[in-house]
């Protein structure tokens, strides 16, 4: 793995730096961007989809969209690299591409991987004309880290699957045209084994959207409630009772997408410590190599997730080293901006300092925690396949999962 940056992605990146600063407008310091999680009104997110669907459609028609994508699914079929490198560039400006993550990153290989051709056809370029918004359907109010646990059904009635039971914590579902739902259609095998994959159009009647509200005021999660939702077999992706090992294709590619993005720069930080005139207090610059090591360390992992990407396969253990450190990298960060603002750290949304950007990453990132997998079971995953250490042992291995006591002490 070379850390040197190569001529092509050099090239590459003065290439996007050019396009990108003809195209959108640069990234005001103090002004609040579409990108941060932020309490928003109905007419702002509104506004917000729009302009993240025409955005994605710019970016389509003039190459840079699925960059990595191979070309026969609408991509440039350049290296996951230079999709990296996009990104960086692209943070530099106020450019409204976080409503695509989950299309982009997770719904899109997942397809690419998985699906049926005429899958592909359906919602690979779709999706990079910015036509259609994916969610994430996985979590249940019993089922997070222990994923496998769900207990949303799917029972087929002739050609078609009547889905029944309840998501939450879906980013985005408000916004969304399609979610990736994991459902059980076998009750009869151990938990894992029992897992359908469905590409679920969220107009379908049945399935009902509640926005949930965070600490910061924001909607950005959701549940979910489908109630006889009827699909049709078309919409199952790779294979009934296979969705466990389709879902896995989805969550390694969250943990990287989620380690890989920094909701803020070292600059950032520094600029900081400048503007509270702390650059000079010894403590503080010892703060300040912590970060700037932080951050080298988080591109060196990205890096290596996306070498094992080049190489032809999903990131392993490493998608979960990379989503811990990032997870713990976004809060070092929001701590460290509460440690320099002294008492301008209590202040929030236009009383604060930069419109409350800095409270906003302290208090979302609890989510960054939690999302794409736990610290605690990306620590497990490392664990057991890195250090090689015991597996934790579990009594419901070989017991099927009509079987397996529920919170109410029934199966």
């Amino acid at each position: 793995m070379d850390f040197e940056e190569h001529p092509d992605d050099l090239a590459f990146r003065l290439e996007a730096r050019a396009w990108l600063a003809e195209h959108a407008p640069r990234r005001q310091e103090g002004e609040p961007s579409w990108s941060e999680h932020r309490p928003r009104t109905r007419g702002e997110d509104d506004l917000l989809v729009e302009k993240s669907r025409r955005w994605q459609e710019t970016k389509h028609a003039a190459g840079w969209a699925g960059i990595a994508w191979p070309p026969e699914s609408g991509g440039r079929g350049r290296s996951a690299n230079q999709a990296r490198i996009f990104s960086e560039e692209e943070s530099r400006y106020e450019t409204p591409a976080g409503l695509f993550m989950v299309a982009i990153d997770m719904a899109g290989p997942t397809i690419q991987q998985h699906g049926s051709d005429e899958q592909r056809r359906r919602h690979l370029e779709p999706t990079l004309r910015g036509e259609q918004i994916w969610c994430q359907l996985f979590s249940e109010p019993s089922a997070g880290s222990d994923l496998a646990a769900l207990r949303t059904r799917a029972e087929r009635d002739g050609d078609e699957w009547v889905i029944n039971g309840q998501k939450v914590w879906t980013t985005s579902a408000h916004h969304a045209d399609y979610g990736l739902l994991l459902a059980r259609t076998d009750w009869d095998v151990p938990k894992h084994e029992g897992i359908t994959y469905f590409l679920v159009p969220m107009d379908t009647p049945g399935v009902d959207v509640h926005p949930l509200r965070q600490i910061d005021g924001a909607a950005h999660f959701n549940e979910v409630f489908l109630t006889d939702v009827r699909l049709p077999d078309s919409q199952v992706l790779g294979g009934v009772h296979r969705g466990w090992g389709v879902a896995m294709t989805t969550l390694l590619a969250e943990r990287t997408a989620i380690g890989g993005a920094g909701m803020v720069r070292f600059d950032d930080i520094l600029r900081l410590a400048e503007r509270f005139d702390r650059r000079g207090d010894p403590v503080v610059r010892q703060h300040l190599a912590a970060a700037y090591t932080r951050f080298q360390i988080q591109q060196w992992l990205a890096w290596r997730a996306q070498t094992a990407v080049e190489r032809g396969r999903m990131p392993g253990p490493e998608a979960s080293v990379l989503k811990l450190m990032g997870s713990n990298h976004v809060a070092a960060n929001a701590e460290l901006y509460q440690e320099l603002s002294g008492s301008h750290g209590v202040l929030w949304q236009d009383d604060g300092f930069e419109r409350g950007r800095w409270q906003g990453a302290f208090l979302y990132q609890w989510a960054s925690r939690l999302g794409g997998g736990t610290d605690q079971v990306q620590r497990n995953v490392i664990g057991e396949r890195v250090l090689g250490l015991a597996r934790e042992p579990r009594a419901d291995r070989d017991v099927a999962f009509r079987d397996l006591p529920t919170e109410s002490g029934q199966g």
